[in-house]
């Protein structure tokens, strides 16, 4: 509710106020002089007898002239008063004015800015909606092919001793290749899975040691990189969904080997660091990673190295890595330098995943 009815009422009844005060301040001075001079004349001549004397002068110019005098500076100085007081009541009613002016113009602003903000909304979920429609439609169309393509190129490779030099290593890149781009498009489907809210956790107890050895069996068969294990003693199963916790390492350990020079080791490590979490650790010997790319390193499309001579990739291993154990509720992190050599100072990726609870012994 306004408050400027209110503030006006309050000037009016000042104005009338002042008006009054005004002929107050004339009339009542006036009155009283001529009262207060008429009665020390009938009390001094007729009641006493006496003639004009000084004591009758003073008391004349007392209470005729200067009691009626101070009375006038009295309301004068409460006009002013009133007369300031309406001047501030007008600055408030003219600020009133203006406040709820700009108050109703950035209600209109703010409102037509909703407006445009909810029809960008709808613009940019139905944009959202429309991508992840072709996201899906593309990977599909494409997984079927790439599926028929693997299992011709395996047939292949079984009979590659009876092939040409030359053909057998096109045959091989061929066969990497497919296998790479097999990878980019599960991995697109399984972000879209994600973000669609559609990605299935079966989570329950898993042991940590066979885990790893499965992933390093899968990622490092062919390439021959070195493991150093560190696997602490009595090590507690954890609470993940297996496959894809496996595949989360997986990850990390394809990102090692790519970015470790030939002929040096990976060191994978698990161990308690917490009453309730496991440390499972993946250290290389790369080149490194600075503080400001660490920041930003689990963001889509974001790579440790780019360029010509950079490794092959997408940037989305990494990010997939971190939805996925926020899925399992769990974390995935970063820590470089890992080792204090200046030419290879390595990266140690790690993620903490929470202990299994299991039920004790009766």
């Amino acid at each position: 509710m306004s408050a400027a009815p209110l503030v006006e009422s309050v000037s009016a009844a000042l104005t009338k106020a002042r008006r009054i005060l005004a002929v107050v301040q004339w009339a009542l001075p006036v009155s009283l002089s001529a009262l207060s001079t008429g009665y020390e004349f009938t009390e001094h001549q007729i009641m006493r007898g006496q003639p004009l004397s000084p004591n009758l002068s003073m008391e004349i110019l007392l209470f005729g002239l200067i009691g009626p005098s101070v009375v006038a500076a009295v309301i004068f100085y409460i006009r002013q008063l009133l007369v300031a007081q309406a001047r501030t009541q007008a600055e408030l009613v003219e600020m009133n004015r203006q406040l709820e002016e700009k108050v109703l113009s950035r209600t209109e602003a703010l409102e037509q800015r909703n407006r445009d903000l909810a029809s960008a909304n709808a613009e940019l979920l139905k944009l959202d909606q429309l991508k992840s429609e072709f996201v899906a439609l593309v990977s599909h169309e494409l997984r079927a092919p790439l599926t028929t393509l693997n299992g011709a190129l395996e047939l292949a490779l079984q009979a590659e001793n009876a092939m040409p030099g030359n053909a057998r290593n096109t045959l091989h890149i061929m066969a990497a290749e497919s296998k790479r781009l097999t990878d980019f498009i599960q991995t697109i489907l399984d972000l879209s899975r994600i973000e669609a809210g559609k990605l299935t956790i079966n989570p329950g107890p898993v042991a940590v040691r066979p885990l790893l050895q499965q992933a390093v069996d899968v990622v490092l068969a062919q390439s021959g990189r070195q493991i150093e294990w560190a696997i602490c003693g009595d090590l507690p199963p954890v609470w993940a969904d297996e496959l894809l916790l496996e595949q989360v390492v997986r990850n990390l350990l394809r990102n090692a080997d790519k970015y470790s020079p030939p002929g040096r080791p990976i060191t994978l490590s698990a161990c308690q660091v917490e009453a309730d979490k496991i440390r499972i650790s993946v250290r290389d010997h790369g080149p490194g990673i600075s503080l400001e790319l660490r920041e930003r390193l689990f963001e889509r499309f974001v790579r440790g190295l780019n360029g010509e001579n950079a490794p092959p990739g997408w940037g989305l291993g990494l990010f997939l890595g971190r939805k996925l154990m926020e899925a399992q509720n769990g974390t995935i992190g970063v820590e470089s330098p890992a080792w204090p050599a200046r030419d290879a100072p390595g990266a140690d990726f790690f993620v903490l995943t929470p202990i299994a609870d299991m039920p004790e012994d009766v």
